[in-house]
Parts: C-alpha cells; sequence; structure tokens
C-alpha cells in the first residue's frame, strides 16, 4: 500500500499550500476593505504611491521650477534661485543640490529621493494601509508559487505512485483518480486566485490604488497649478506640458541610462 503514503504526501502538500494562499488573501482583503475611505492624498503621498521614491523628487523638482524657486535648465543642470525650502523635500532637493547651488539634475533626483523625508512619506502610507510595505509585497505572490510548486509535487507523487507495484485488486485508473483529488485542489485555487485576488502595484496597495484612481479623475481636464502638479504625481514626468522643463527632464533620464563608460558630473 505504498501508494497510499504518496496520496497522504499529496494531500499534505496541497492542503498546506492552498491554506497558505486563502490565509494570505483573507489578511490581504481585511486589510485593504475599509483602508483609505474618505482619505485624501497628499502631492507627495500620490507621487510616491504612482511612482516610488524617484517621482517624489520629480514631482518636488518640477514644483519648485515652476514656481521660480528653481531653475531646471534643458541641459541638465538645476540651479537654486531661493534657498528657503517651503517643506522638508524642498530642503531635502536644495541640500542635494549643494552649496554652489547648482548640480546635474539626475544626483540630486537620486540623492533626495533616498532622504529621510521621502521614508517618511513611505513610512506612513504603509501604516495606513496604502503603499506596500517591503515584507508583504510578495506574500500572495508566494503563496501562489507555493500553489503551483504543490500542484507539480502532487503530479509527481501520482505518476511515483502509478509506477509502484499496486495489489491486484487495485485498477491503476483508480489509483490516479485518488490523486485527481489533490491536483484539481491547486489548480482551482489557482484559478480562483487568478481571477478574484487584487494585483499588487510595487508601491500601491489596493487601497492606494482606489485613492489613486480617484486622484487621475480628478486631474484631468483642469489647468491650475495643483492639477498640473498632480497629473505629474500620477503620471509621471511625460505629463510636463512646458517644453523647456521637459527637455531638462529628458536629459535627466538620457543621463540616467547606464552606458559602457563611466559618466563624468
Amino acid at each position: 500500500m505504498l501508494w497510499v503514503l504518496f496520496l497522504l504526501a499529496a494531500w499534505a502538500v496541497a492542503g498546506t499550500a492552498c491554506t497558505r494562499l486563502c490565509l494570505a488573501a483573507v489578511r490581504a482583503a481585511a486589510v485593504d476593505a475599509d483602508t483609505g475611505r474618505g482619505r485624501e492624498l497628499t502631492l507627495y503621498e500620490a507621487a510616491f504611491l504612482s511612482g516610488g521614491p524617484r517621482r517624489v523628487a520629480d514631482v518636488t523638482l518640477v514644483a519648485m521650477a515652476r514656481q521660480r524657486r528653481l531653475l531646471l535648465a534643458h541641459t541638465g543642470w538645476a540651479t537654486v534661485v531661493d534657498p528657503r525650502g517651503r517643506d522638508e523635500m524642498e530642503r531635502s532637493v536644495i541640500g542635494a543640490i549643494g552649496p554652489e547651488g547648482q548640480s546635474r539634475i539626475a544626483p540630486v533626483r537620486a540623492t533626495a529621493a533616498a532622504a529621510d523625508p521621502v521614508r517618511g512619506i513611505a513610512e506612513g502610507l504603509v501604516r495606513a494601509g496604502l503603499a506596500v510595505p517591503d515584507s508583504a509585497r510578495t506574500t500572495v505572490a508566494t503563496a501562489v508559487r507555493q500553489v503551483r510548486v504543490a500542484a507539480v509535487a502532487v503530479l509527481g507523487l501520482g505518476v511515483a505512485a502509478l509506477l509502484t507495484p499496486l495489489p491486484p485488486d487495485m485498477p491503476r485508473h483508480l489509483v490516479a483518480l485518488w490523486f485527481a483529488l489533490p491536483l484539481a485542489l491547486t489548480l482551482s485555487c489557482l484559478a480562483v486566485a487568478r481571477v478574484e485576488i487584487h494585483p499588487y502595484s510595487r508601491w500601491a496597495s489596493p487601497a492606494g490604488q482606489r485613492l489613486l484612481g480617484a486622484l487621475t479623475r480628478t486631474a484631468d481636464g483642469a489647468a491650475d497649478d495643483r492639477t498640473y502638479l498632480t497629473s505629474v504625481a500620477v503620471r509621471g514626468v511625460r505629463a510636463i506640458g512646458e517644453p523647456d522643463l521637459r527637455a531638462a527632464f529628458a536629459h535627466r533620464e538620457s543621463h540616467d541610462r547606464p552606458t559602457g563608460g563611466a559618466q563624468g558630473a
């Protein structure tokens, strides 16, 4: 009756993996059910949820440039006009430019994105359930992968059971049918997960994505400064309308791309 041991092992593998997936999905749904209702995102929060730390730095640079407190040249250089930052992010950008008051945009962006103010924004969004924490970002995805591995394991155990000697009164197709049950369990869990479990973006949880969706709808059509910056926050620098300012960020993007040799600053 060696095949029975294989069958028990198949049920144990399938049951454990499917239970983990169900628990991960339930926890994610419980957190997201009422999270963010009635809450409004700040400009920096919207930028983080849409594009992460570097998007926050981009929005700060654009906001300061539109207010003529920072000059962003089409050559990819940033120059400080007003050294008094109005919030922590602006002070972080000014500090990243340095005491000479001028620097390339690419290193300023990288330094500001790694600064304490951005980490504070990220931590606040994680606590609010709007951003995906590093520890939980792949919880559901990991559980799905475990179910896939379990399905393969059940199939392998079934093949191994069919290759072992069976009692004369036990037809092999009946053994295969027994193993089809845990295999069907794993495959059905994967099918349900594909349909029902909400995908996480890299930065925003489903609750954060809902708020971003509402913010994106309000960013269409209006032309005031707040709406303009909101559009940059959720869509990135491609939403910039001014040709010179857009050229500055296009130069930044080409500077960020890795090349075969070293680049001078």
